[in-house]
């Protein structure tokens, strides 16, 4: 189904506000940073523009700790430069998706602090409970963060739950009144002409009201839960911290909130059935994508790939992704940093059927980052040091240009910024990284690959071949995983990520006409 003038499989970029043009001299990306450079996210090819929040916030965990919904943080601008920017993106004829982070809010937000305050009504609107008789905490729930999911606050005398940092504290969302604002807040960002939501967390959305304690994890349970193996919350199987039977269905009302045309997606943080899940809240009614965390996690692998061409009937159910502001860019953490590997994922991604999530830089082919503990802020990174997932590597600032700061800010940026020269967007060429992003997007959109399906599929030691089918047109993509070319008879490639007149060059990609 499509929604308004919304592409089925759209082709949408990640902007992480505090990390793209700062126009204050402030050392952080701003509103109208974005709106100066919205003719250059168009250039690109992409159908729309998703901004991370921008919302009210102490940016604890970098602004998805919501203080207001509804308000635009002033480090961030005004609600006139938000609007400036939806009529730039429009006039672009760039659709305009935003955040909202539904689960949890601020410890800060007003409702929590009347909460804490003995207002009982406000305390229905999340989970307090009382402790154990031993003081202990209602049961062993843990963070995703892997930290106990309770933390006791002395005044109101009891433990309030939180899945991600103890500053974010979870919303009952079976609440009423916590519905209301909800569908308020949509409605709001809707009146300004938002175009669709991408929704954080959403499998974290519901929890089993018996508070029953999680079981251990089987080993291959322990494998697929969301985060790395040596984080705690991975020794449990969330059966009851997380999505009970009800909670793909909750989908369904924010579809009614949002309208029939807002193109809707959802972050799943599970693990523990990712595709099974995504499948159950796109279902009619629901949203129109759910994307999983297997590709960043795993590196789109041809084991992640193959089982999501055989468990997945429709593509646009589950965008492709690989880097976001929550995972290392994954030219490093997938490959070797260099162009060849963001050249080969870039034709990989393009290729293959489905919506497709792009990330701020990685159309400069920028590597992850490298930071001392001293330079990181990330609460996520620092609890791990320096073994965490890389989340501030990934945030550090677009380079622009050469020299102080690559042109990004006129003050100091807000984390250091170590880029090479040849990054920067004043290097980039017809024939660099972000010239070959253009040609494949093109491609994409021209052939009709993100609309297409995928007929058959075949792994032979290293080399992995993906028959598709778009636009009446029939298509073989090669996606050779290994250090050595592999020779074919399919002749000259209509489009490959090195230069090739027939072989599969080692790590590389390669996309024929079949019929």
């Amino acid at each position: 189904m499509l929604r308004g003038d919304w592409p089925k499989n759209p082709a949408i970029y990640q902007v992480y506000p505090r990390s793209f043009l700062d126009t204050t001299g402030s050392g952080e990306g701003d509103l109208a940073g974005i709106t100066r450079k919205m003719s250059w996210i168009a250039d690109l090819g992409v159908d729309a523009v998703w901004l991370s929040p921008f919302f009210v916030s102490p940016m604890v965990d970098g602004g998805y700790d919501v203080a207001d919904h509804k308000a635009v943080d002033p480090r961030f601008g005004t609600m006139a430069d938000f609007e400036a920017l939806v009529e730039a993106a429009h006039g672009a004829g760039l659709r305009v998706m935003i955040d909202q982070v539904l689960n949890h809010t601020s410890d800060r937000h007003p409702l929590f602090q009347a909460a804490i305050a003995g207002d009982e009504f406000a305390a229905d609107c999340y989970l307090w409970r009382d402790p154990k008789p031993d003081g202990t905490q209602p049961n062993n729930w843990l963070s995703q963060f892997g930290q106990p999911a309770w933390t006791w606050n002395h005044r109101r005398r009891q433990y309030y739950f939180h899945q991600f940092l103890a500053v974010q504290p979870s919303l009952n969302l079976r609440n009423p009144h916590v519905q209301d604002l909800h569908r308020d807040e949509i409605t709001f960002w809707r009146g300004k002409g938002v175009d669709g939501f991408r929704f954080d967390a959403v499998t974290s959305y519901l929890f089993d009201e018996s508070l029953k304690d999680n079981p251990p994890a089987s080993p291959e349970v322990q494998d697929r839960v969301s985060g790395a193996n040596f984080v705690p919350y991975t020794y449990q199987d969330h059966v009851y911290d997380m999505l009970p039977g009800d909670g793909a269905a909750y989908a369904e009302k924010l579809r009614d909130w949002a309208g029939d045309d807002a193109y809707l997606i959802g972050e799943s943080t599970s693990g523990n059935q990712q595709l099974t899940l995504a499948l159950a809240f796109t279902e009619p009614g629901r949203l129109d994508g759910c994307y999983t965390i297997d590709m960043p996690e795993k590196g789109a692998t041809p084991e992640v790939l193959q089982a999501i061409f055989d468990q997945i009937d429709d593509p646009a159910r589950v965008p492709k992704w690989l880097s976001s502001h929550d995972q290392p860019r994954h030219v490093s953490s997938a490959g070797d940093g260099t162009d060849r590997d963001a050249r080969f994922f870039a034709l990989m991604m393009a290729a293959l059927p489905g919506p497709w999530l792009l990330f701020q830089g990685e159309e400069l082919g920028l590597p992850q980052a490298t930071l001392s503990q001293e330079e990181t802020v990330d609460p996520l990174d620092l609890l791990y040091w320096p073994d965490g997932p890389g989340r501030d590597g990934a945030r550090v600032p677009l380079p622009w240009s050469d020299g102080p700061n690559c042109g990004f800010t006129g003050g100091t940026p807000w984390l250091p910024m170590r880029w090479s020269d040849d990054r920067s967007v004043a290097a980039q060429s017809e024939q660099s990284i972000r010239g070959f992003y253009r040609e494949v997007i093109a491609a994409r959109r021209d052939a009709g690959w993100g609309d297409g399906r995928v007929t058959a599929h075949g792994l032979e030691d290293d080399l992995l071949t993906v028959e598709t089918e778009a636009a009446d047109t029939r298509w073989r993509v090669r996606i050779n995983y290994g250090p050595e070319t592999v020779e074919t008879d399919d002749g000259p490639p209509f489009l490959s990520s090195q230069p090739s007149t027939g072989a599969v060059m080692g790590r590389s990609v390669a996309v024929w006409k079949a019929g």
